[in-house]
């Protein structure tokens, strides 16, 4: 059995310590439809607002123990992350410039890591053609090619993202 779709977004959230909201209450509820079925993840799926972040943040570190999901290697997850959100813009589920703008702040969150830095370039050449006929941030990029270089490149981070 494979977790639900979103488990790479919930793992990041993780891994940058972010505070527990609805989304993974939904992730929870939506493993337990896929036939997960642990003590603390019925608990979190019960879970509403307002949230105790304190007895949250154990409650996910049981739900992800007794899953045997784990997030310790930040870099990958985060890499996991991006080609979730790749995923969903490539499927129309997602616009490509509201996924670039997600990693352009999670390269600010962790400090520029260098695999996150395209996404940055990406997003700022994207924002500067949106009211402007010049960038600096992709080199060849203009108002009539940088959609497909976005969604060449997203389609090139993708293959490399070693999912099925």
């Amino acid at each position: 059995m494979k977790p639900v779709k979103s488990t790479p977004e919930i793992l990041a959230f993780k891994a940058l310590n972010r505070d527990i909201d609805k989304a993974w209450v939904d992730w929870a509820f939506e493993m337990l439809t896929a036939g997960f079925e642990t003590e603390h993840l019925l608990i979190l799926a019960g879970e509403n607002e307002p949230f105790n972040q304190f007895y949250l943040q154990e409650l996910v570190d049981s739900v992800l123990t007794e899953l045997g999901l784990d997030y310790s290697d930040k870099d990958q997850t985060i890499k996991n992350y991006a080609c979730y959100l790749i995923d969903t813009s490539l499927a129309g589920v997602m616009d490509s410039f509201q996924v670039l703008a997600t990693l352009k702040d999670i390269y600010f969150e962790v400090g520029y890591e260098s695999y996150l830095r395209d996404f940055h370039d990406l997003y700022y050449a994207k924002d500067d053609l949106s009211d402007s006929a010049n960038q600096w941030y992709w080199d060849g990029a203009t108002r009539d090619n940088i959609d497909t270089i976005i969604n060449d490149y997203f389609r090139n981070w993708r293959a490399n993202c070693g999912r099925d």
